[in-house]
């Protein structure tokens, strides 16, 4: 009995099957399968501000799909070149989703319609289809057209206070600072500053270097916030890259910092005004010249023109007509109006008992000498920055930067301004010997066999680091091509001699970009033969 119910439920089950296969269409999708059918977004138009972002949000028709990949298309189905879908997530609602759009700040005003893209796959015939949303429009926030300069630099926009110009080295201007970052760096949005001229010389020249100080503190091509910054014109350099160089040089060492800086275009007043090298101020600050509240930050500078100074008569330096007795001291940090006579008195103390422990009979002794009062490491490798760059400055005291916490021992640094002579072998004879041997308080150093020995083996310590600049000269150069082009259709670098009796001062200024570029590394590996053989 039980064997003939179990062969009727077998039969049952078999018909039963059999009706199953034939209802079922093969092609339709199984039960746990979900197809999506439409993007829905939630605007028509989206507005980007410069080098920033925004959201849109969009649904799925078919809430239980998850989208894994999201394109944005334009009109010819291609990526657009001014923004870009930088990511997308569900926001934890059935089927709701935010893409958030990013500004490349390749493009100043635009204003381009666009669809979501998402692709399916077909696991078994191997292709791909496609959903797509209604097309949108994105628009930059900016709709005013601005002067274009495309060299593959990022450009930076001064627009002044009812475009009066900058014209004096006293006076700040209210300004606008825009930075388009080219793709290159993060671009930034209009901020309000304050601009006016900078520089000793470099003022008198007709391309002029700028100081801008921002409102409030600003991040500039992902160096940390600050107010201050520097636009370097780099007027009588036709290779456009001695403070480039220099500073990597000098990020190299072990000194505590080096100024960031980063070739830009600079565009004053709607007008280009060509290269421009912009770069982090000398300042005291925690990311900068890190001394504290209460340390110092001193300038050696033979224009005298700090509103706090003094010379010291213990040294001496070697100026245009000879030696010249005393070495002049400025104050940069307390600021002239703060500093007080007690501050004043202690630093001009500080700088006069390590002069004398200097010029002592006892200099090298390892406890009551210079070394008490000098950071020598520091004072080693700034002098290697000044020598490898051949820059003479060191010796006739220019923009010759020194700090100190309160209680700590004399650093040396940070490097600051080097265009004028560098590596030029025209101002200095650094093709033949060293440049800086004689240079302030070095002269007596280098008489301690100590100090000499350490200058030696720091520089060999070095040199593998120091052998590649000649590469890095060749990255900037191809980076600085068509800046170049542009820069010298507009300013002669020969015009330099009206501040220099009528000489040129780096004897490149006459050559291409490119002969004055092979100059430099060409001069570089000499006087770096030449410190091998004399240190």
């Amino acid at each position: 009995m039980r064997s003939r119910v179990l062969l009727i439920l077998s039969a049952v089950c078999l018909v039963l099957a059999a009706c199953t296969r034939e209802e079922i269409d093969p092609e339709a999708p199984t039960p746990t399968e979900v197809r999506l059918h439409s993007i829905t977004v939630s605007q028509r138009s989206l507005v980007l501000p410069a080098g920033g972002r925004a959201e849109l949000a969009f649904t799925v028709k078919d809430p239980a799909y998850v989208i894994t990949s999201l394109t944005l298309q334009d009109g010819i189905g291609e990526a657009p070149a001014a923004f870009s879908l930088e990511r997308f997530h569900r926001t934890g609602r059935e089927g709701e989703y935010v893409a958030v759009l990013k500004d490349m700040g390749v493009e100043e005003v635009y204003d381009t319609q666009v669809c979501l893209v998402v692709p399916l796959s077909n696991a078994e015939t191997g292709q791909t289809s496609y959903v797509t949303s209604l097309f949108f429009t994105v628009r930059s926030e900016q709709q005013t057209v601005r002067v274009q300069v495309n060299t593959g630099l990022p450009v930076v926009y001064l627009d002044t206070e009812g475009g009066k110009g900058v014209h004096s080295k006293t006076e700040e201007v209210p300004a606008s600072l825009y930075i388009k970052g080219a793709g290159a760096y993060e671009s930034l949005q209009p901020v309000s500053c304050r601009v006016r001229g900078r520089g000793n010389s470099t003022w008198s020249w007709p391309k002029k270097p700028y100081l801008i100080k921002l409102d409030e503190k600003a991040s500039i091509f992902g160096l940390p916030k600050h107010k201050r910054w520097v636009l370097l014109a780099n007027f009588c350099d036709r290779t456009l890259m001695r403070n480039l160089v220099s500073m990597k040089v000098s990020s190299m060492t072990s000194l505590a910092w080096t100024p960031g800086c980063v070739p830009v275009e600079l565009v004053l007043d709607g007008k280009h005004l060509g290269n421009y090298l912009l770069i982090e101020q000398v300042r005291v600050d925690g990311h900068r010249v890190n001394v504290g509240d209460d340390g110092y930050l001193l300038e050696c500078d033979w224009h005298y023109d700090n509103q706090v100074q003094w010379l010291d008569p213990h040294g001496y330096y070697y100026g245009m007509n000879g030696k010249v007795n005393g070495i002049p001291f400025g104050v940069k940090n307390p600021d002239p109006d703060e500093i007080t006579s007690e501050q004043l008195s202690l630093i001009k103390s500080y700088i006069s008992l390590t002069a004398n422990a200097i010029y002592g009979a006892d200099f090298a002794h390892p406890e009551t000498g210079y070394a008490h009062y000098i950071d020598v490491d520091s004072f080693v490798d700034y002098w290697l920055v000044f020598e490898i760059m051949c820059n003479h400055e060191l010796g006739n005291p220019g923009s010759v930067f020194m700090n100190k916490t309160r209680d700590g021992k004399l650093m040396a640094g940070p490097c600051w301004d080097f265009d004028w002579g560098i590596l030029s072998f025209y101002t200095s004879a650094g093709e033949t010997r060293l440049v800086n041997g004689k240079a302030i308080w070095y002269e007596r150093l280098f008489q301690d066999p100590a100090f000499a020995a350490k200058v030696k083996a720091r520089f060999s310590e070095l040199l593998p680091q120091l052998e590649t600049i000649p590469a890095y000269m060749d990255e900037w150069e191809a980076l600085l091509t068509e800046s170049a082009k542009l820069n010298f259709k507009l300013w002669n670098p020969a015009d330099d001699r009206s501040l220099n009796g009528g000489q040129i001062i780096n004897g490149d200024e006459n050559l291409s970009f490119h002969e004055a570029v092979q100059r430099l590394k060409h001069n570089y590996r000499k006087h770096l033969q030449v410190m091998q053989a004399q240190l």
